[in-house]
């Protein structure tokens, strides 16, 4: 019984969180027009 209301109480809190941050939203921001500059490394 106790881990029933263990995994209640974690399922309504992981809830609560999702609610949170759906409602404060996106951060503002914007994407950098430059394009990621990486490396692949050479096969041996």
């Amino acid at each position: 019984m106790r881990a029933l209301i263990a995994a209640a109480a974690g399922l309504a809190l992981a809830f609560a969180l999702v609610l949170t941050l759906t409602a404060v939203g996106t951060p503002t921001g914007k994407t950098s027009p430059k394009p990621m500059l990486t490396t692949v490394p050479s096969h041996p």
